[in-house]
């Protein structure tokens, strides 16, 4: 057998690198020199007529799904969506180098990216996070409801052993009473948030005390509009609720574009 027969013989190398892709974006965008991704490697673009992908060099020998890994993802979103439209893809989006970046993604979805960015120009992403102050809620539970306030006086000063179902049955009124609350509050900030945003989209809470958790997509020149409607909920649910503005962020609640096949 010859040299040549014995190389194409040979089995293929194992593929160790591949390209990590955060989302879509205009081509014109621009990356900070010093911007850093998954695994900090260093931010490019690939383009492909008016649109462009924002990728960066990955080992595939190491595993995704750390801390560092997601906080990098979004933190090169959501810087982007301050300055261009993004359309963030799902975490973890690998592909095998920029050619098939090009050819599998931006090619083959080129009308769809290119609208969805067109429907983002000049808009981000905002969260609007209400928590309620514990011991205010509690307060306004049961000033409000005649059961609570003599459950509560039965199992004051009392051993807990003692007092296990006046506690059962308090908590569950409690806990009734917040989610009554939080439905009624977050409609409240809907309603505020509603003419300033083009979408909104109520989350699930994640917190028991959650008093609201809304995502706003809103066009950033109206930023500070968007921040003196919050403000304003700050300072009438002063010492009630605990209000927080996040973003400008990618649209994640809105144009989420799924990982490449």
């Amino acid at each position: 057998m010859s040299t040549s027969e014995q190389a194409n013989d040979a089995p293929e190398e194992p593929r160790t690198g591949g390209v990590y892709v955060y989302g879509i974006a205009p081509a014109d965008v621009e990356t900070d020199e010093d911007a850093v991704g998954v695994c900090d490697g260093s931010v490019s673009i690939v383009t492909r007529g008016d649109i462009a992908a924002l990728v960066s060099e990955i080992s595939v020998d190491r595993p995704l799904g750390t801390p560092e890994d997601l906080r990098a993802h979004a933190h090169l979103l959501d810087g982007t969506s301050g300055v261009a439209p993004v359309l963030p893809l799902r975490f973890g989006a690998v592909m095998t180098d920029g050619d098939a970046v090009e050819a599998e993604l931006l090619a083959a979805h080129a009308e769809e990216f290119a609208a969805a960015l067109k429907e983002l120009e000049g808009r981000a992403q905002y969260v609007v996070k209400g928590r309620y102050v514990e011991k205010a809620i509690l307060r306004e539970v049961i000033d409000e409801n005649a059961q609570a306030g003599e459950l509560r006086d039965t199992i004051r000063d009392q051993p807990e052993e003692t007092t296990r179902d006046a506690r059962m049955a308090l908590g569950e009124i409690v806990s009734n009473a917040i989610v009554a609350k939080r439905d009624e509050d977050t409609a409240k900030v809907v309603e505020t948030l509603t003419p300033l945003a083009g979408s909104v989209n109520v989350r699930e809470p994640t917190h028991e005390e959650e008093a609201a958790q809304v995502a706003v997509l809103v066009e950033v020149a109206r930023q500070e509009e968007l921040e003196e409607a919050v403000e304003a909920l700050a300072e009438e649910w002063d010492g009630r609720v605990d209000m927080r503005l996040l973003g400008p962020m990618a649209a994640y609640d809105f144009v989420v574009t799924q990982k490449p096949d």
